[in-house]
């Protein structure tokens, strides 16, 4: 096999855009399908039943990494997750009214009128893979998002959690192959940083070593430079980031939360200048997360 370049540019988009090229593109219908079926229980084998479809770009640019399909009288999105958000829910239901509303465009319905229009049935599922415990299935619902608190359930939208760490739904990954060697994957860059390597080399052993196992052994071999790409990003901006951040959220909870987040950006702005290429860089990576976002770039000029 000839060697793939690796010495690449990282791809600073989030990353659940590995998840995205396995289990959203026409190329992997199959494994769409796969998925579909697990969590389904059932047992459809035609990839040409799927139209996978994506929302907008130009519009929701921030929602560009879902996976959304039809099938059978279902719409099923599904979006990776490294952390859990309570706003999934809110998330989820301004997804699908968008999708509902390219859907009702595209087939032409006339919702003004008497006829009663039948649409596909919803069904959010939000993959968790971060390293926060988590209960294995769960379900977030709108509802706890209300000001005036409801059990009515007059208004309600839920996101159903799956976590795919270790020992929390075995049988999900047992059948579903392409989801299991996904995870298999992120298990294995996370057991070699653990083991001390640096996150280049955790990431690039762990691919290897997968394409030596046969584990998405074509999958890795042709697309093995954007893995690179997303997998540097996810375990090392990602996860060095969030740690600084529970640095800066411990002591702000000693010193007071205007305090303790100004303690968090200066640690933060430290540490990131370490390993990334120029204020820029920092700067961008800074306000991707959200206790952050609204940060002036003249206060983390103050700290770089």
């Amino acid at each position: 096999m000839p060697d793939v370049k690796t010495d690449i540019t990282v791809n600073r988009k989030y990353k659940d855009r590995l998840f995205r090229l396995r289990f959203g593109s026409e190329e992997y219908k199959e494994d769409v399908l796969s998925l579909y079926n697990a969590l389904n229980g059932t047992s459809y084998n035609n990839v040409d039943d799927i139209t996978i479809t994506t929302i907008d770009d130009a519009i929701y640019i921030k929602m560009k990494n879902d996976v959304s399909l039809l099938l059978d009288g279902n719409m099923s999105l599904w979006e990776q997750q490294s952390s859990i958000n309570p706003n999934m829910p809110l998330r989820g239901f301004l997804y699908f009214g968008n999708l509902y509303n390219q859907y009702i465009k595209a087939n032409k319905r006339n919702i003004y009128g008497k006829k009663l229009q039948k649409i596909p049935t919803p069904q959010y599922i939000v993959f968790y893979n971060g390293e926060e415990d988590f209960e294995p299935v769960s379900k977030l619902r709108l509802s706890d998002s209300f000001m005036n608190a409801t059990d009515t359930g007059d208004f309600e939208w839920t996101a159903k959690v799956y976590n795919l760490n270790r020992g929390k739904n075995e049988d999900l990954l047992k059948n579903c192959k392409p989801l299991y060697e996904y995870m298999e994957l992120v298990n294995r860059i996370r057991d070699n940083q653990k083991s001390g390597m640096s996150v280049k080399d955790a990431v690039n052993t762990a691919v290897d070593s997968c394409i030596a196992d046969r584990i998405m052994e074509t999958f890795l071999s042709k697309h093995k430079a954007e893995v690179m790409s997303v997998c540097i990003t996810e375990f090392d901006e990602e996860v060095y980031t969030e740690g600084i951040r529970e640095e800066g959220r411990e002591e702000g909870r000693e010193e007071g939360r205007e305090e303790g987040l100004d303690l968090g950006l200066k640690a933060l702005v430290c540490s990131l200048k370490d390993f990334l290429p120029d204020f820029e860089a920092v700067y961008r990576a800074i306000i991707k997360n959200k206790e952050y976002s609204n940060i002036s770039i003249e206060q983390v000029k103050k700290y770089y």
